[in-house]
């Protein structure tokens, strides 16, 4: 069997919305012709008629947050302080220093498409649908979650679609080894316009990004924002997330990929 690559990023782009508004991104394109006076500037005595073609370099500036387009965030982004569960509350992680290990591992897809929008999943979800797809969990087997959200993407209610995980569910899974989760929607709780409902209704605050917060007690990294989930098998592969380092960030930009390959399948598991 040949190895197989299944991309599971979204674009970082203008035209199609991918956050709220306020904390989408924004990117400059530059053309050759556009950076002939840098280059001018750093190399004296050149002219225009010096480069081929009169080009110079295709350049891009982006305005963004860590937290624009598919990417893993870390511990440091939930809460100040985690392991509190462990008996060794310590402060959270940022990006630069989450474990290496943690984001090269076997992959798992949990189907929750059916989900309505703004379902909080439970821990009877979650091992319901790992004995559907007969997977026991291993230490640091890499738990991605396919919701409608991802289905959505490009569209104007993306940011709104999708279930959520509770933190039932994001325990259920930690307690077993995983470190690094994922999803294909917005974020790993269920969107927000349904938590401040259920709030009003409510009057439970203990929902407020419930998913999110688990790393209070378990410190663990997911992904957000990820992409044709459905292209995967629910397990057989493995996954490759390594986040830019940016120091002390909550977050980094990842280009997440699927690998498919039996013999990678085939080599020793890392120990949690």
């Amino acid at each position: 069997m040949g190895r197989q690559f299944i991309d599971l990023s979204i674009f970082l782009e203008n035209e199609v919305l991918s956050d709220p508004p306020p904390l989408a991104p924004k990117i400059t394109y530059q053309k050759h012709a556009d950076t002939l006076h840098e280059f001018i500037a750093m190399i004296p005595g050149t002219t225009a008629e010096d480069y081929p073609d009169g080009e110079a370099a295709a350049v891009e500036w982006v305005t963004m947050t860590t937290h624009c387009g598919t990417h893993l965030d870390a511990p440091y982004h939930f809460h100040s302080t985690m392991d509190a569960r462990t008996g060794e509350k310590k402060a959270s992680i940022t990006i630069d220093e989450v474990p290496l290990e943690w984001c090269f591992q076997p992959g798992v897809k949990l189907d929750f498409r059916h989900f309505p929008d703004g379902y909080v999943a439970t821990a009877a979800d979650v091992a319901a649908e790992l004995a559907r797809i007969g997977h026991d969990l291993q230490p640091l087997d890499i738990v991605m979650v396919n919701t409608r959200a991802g289905s959505r993407y490009g569209n104007n209610d993306y940011i709104a679609a999708g279930c959520g995980m509770g933190y039932e569910a994001t325990m259920y899974l930690l307690e077993r080894g995983v470190r690094l989760t994922g999803t294909d929607a917005w974020s790993w709780d269920a969107p927000f316009s349904y938590t401040a409902q259920k709030i009003a209704e409510t009057g439970n605050k203990a929902l407020i990004w419930e998913g999110h917060k688990a790393g209070r007690d378990i410190g663990y990294c997911h992904l957000e924002k990820l992409h044709n989930l459905e292209a995967l098998p629910a397990h057989g592969f493995y996954v490759s997330c390594f986040p830019h380092k940016v120091r002390r960030g909550s977050a980094g930009w990842t280009r997440a990929v699927a690998i498919v390959d039996d013999a990678l399948l085939a080599l020793p598991r890392s120990a949690a």
